[in-house]
């Protein structure tokens, strides 16, 4: 009786491919910063949303003004459906 190898060898190789996968997805993320590069990282322009207020006050007008429901509510906005 003759077994198939090829068959053996890939139930034998898939859990280090996945276990080798696993691992550089989750050391991608990890890095060292130093110091010095920490005050360039904590800028206001290295957030998401570098000017919340600013931000929060366009969405506010443009809420206002179209007659659709603000970002925050479901109830409906005012205003005369122009921008």
């Amino acid at each position: 009786m003759v077994k198939n190898c090829s068959s053996l060898s890939k139930l034998k190789i898939l859990p280090v491919i996945l276990q080798a996968l696993i691992l550089s997805i989750v050391f991608t993320g990890c890095a060292n910063v130093a110091p010095w590069e920490r005050g360039n990282l904590a800028q206001p322009q290295m957030e998401l949303e570098p000017y919340p207020l600013q931000s929060e006050i366009q969405s506010h007008n443009y809420s206002s003004r179209e007659a659709a429901p603000s970002h925050k509510s479901t109830s409906g906005g005012g205003g005369c459906g122009c921008y």
